[in-house]
């Protein structure tokens, strides 16, 4: 009902993010008695949520847009989450020491945690608010990747936090080149074979089931042989786009697929989010919302500092994307549902911490990032120009 009302009266759906609203709205009920048993783990998120919300992403993300912008997404979403890790552990350990002394390995860990971007809502408004597709496609397929080289670069550290593994650039190169490959492999031969069996039925009930089937079945099969099945889900959903692009002829499949799907998501989202506001409750320590702000800016500066020495590679990418644009895109790295997957998984010595730390770097993303997106993109940019 929270999620009807909200959805029913933000109308324009770009001035006020409604992932926003309803983040605030479960911050506020978190507050009343009777909501301290909800429970929201990682696997609820993992297992339940995510694959419905990678797969959409992916299904409806253009495939003409990768193969545009595919070098810039492969770098920010890989070689650039390596770099903003390391350098992001490196500023958190030494301005964190004076006011809570953690180790380098809790810095890596919180900083890790921190990486994966969330698209939600942010896609839509830079469409809406600008004539610049090419920021949208970046923002949007980089947070479809860089969710996977955060899972390996977390699972790494935290190996080595809880003394379950030792470091090694080896065993790190090949671990991340199987989960990687291995889960976009995966998810391209089960696209491929989900095309082929749309055609066995005319019946759009039955072909929106193998789409279910897809999103969910490519994930928990990547996880269950050990590659990533975040890729896994969107390499599926990107193949989907593309064959039923190129081979799939029945007009009425795309429009039923979308019709389900486009019912889906704000449902997933609200249950979602209010979810996360009322466990943030939990986790946050208010005594230090200071030093969370500080941290958050941190986040910015160091995500602005990537892009343009990403950018800075190519003399086309240096003429594609200005200050303005570099600007946008640190705006467009909100942390989210990722991030909040990870640190729910957290169990041991030191987690309530980093937990705490994270939640509250987090919340000050979604927040602030969000409701910063539509008015400096309609400042800096304008459908006119």
């Amino acid at each position: 009902m929270i999620g009807y009302l909200v959805y029913t009266i933000d109308k324009k759906k770009k001035d006020i993010p409604v992932p926003v609203v309803l983040l605030i709205i479960g911050a506020l009920i978190g507050f009343f008695p009777g909501f301290e048993g909800l429970e929201l783990t990682k696997d609820t998120i993992f297992y339940l949520f995510l694959p419905a919300l990678l797969f959409i992403s992916a299904y409806q993300f253009q495939v003409k847009e990768l193969r545009k912008h595919g070098s810039e997404i492969f770098l920010l979403s890989t070689l650039g989450i390596l770099v903003t890790a390391l350098l992001m552990s490196i500023l958190i350990y030494y301005i964190l020491q004076p006011v809570l002394p953690i180790s380098y390995i809790e810095a890596l860990l919180i900083s890790t945690i921190l990486t994966p971007t969330d698209p939600v809502s942010v896609v839509s408004i830079l469409k809406q608010s600008s004539n610049k597709q090419a920021l949208a496609s970046v923002v949007e397929g980089e947070s479809m990747i860089n969710d996977g080289t955060s899972i390996v670069l977390f699972t790494l550290a935290a190996g080595i936090y809880f003394g379950d593994e030792s470091f090694s650039i080896t065993s790190f190169s090949m671990e991340f080149l199987w989960v990687s490959i291995g889960g976009a492999v995966i998810g391209i031969v089960f696209g491929w074979l989900v095309t082929k069996a749309i055609h066995f039925t005319s019946d759009s009930r039955y072909q929106i089931m193998l789409s279910v089937i897809l999103a969910y079945g490519s994930f928990y099969i990547g996880e269950e042989i050990g590659v990533s099945g975040v890729l896994a889900t969107v390499a599926s959903g990107i193949m989907l786009s593309f064959e039923y692009e190129r081979t799939i002829k029945e007009d009425h499949f795309r429009k039923q697929l979308d019709g389900f799907w486009e019912v889906i998501e704000p449902t997933i989202l609200t249950f979602l989010f209010l979810l996360i506001g009322i466990k943030a409750v939990d986790y946050i320590s208010f005594s230090m919302m200071g030093w969370f702000f500080f941290l958050f800016i941190i986040t910015l500066l160091v995500r602005y500092v990537i892009i343009i020495g990403v950018v800075k590679i190519r003399k086309t990418w240096r003429s594609t994307y200005g200050w303005k644009e570099v600007f946008i895109l640190t705006l467009s790295g909100i942390k989210g549902t990722m991030s909040v997957a990870l640190l729910l998984g957290m169990e041991g010595k030191g987690a309530e911490s980093i937990q705490s730390i994270s939640f509250g770097v987090i919340m000050f993303s979604l927040i602030i990032q969000s409701l910063s997106i539509y008015p400096f993109s309609k400042i800096l940019f304008s459908k006119r120009s």
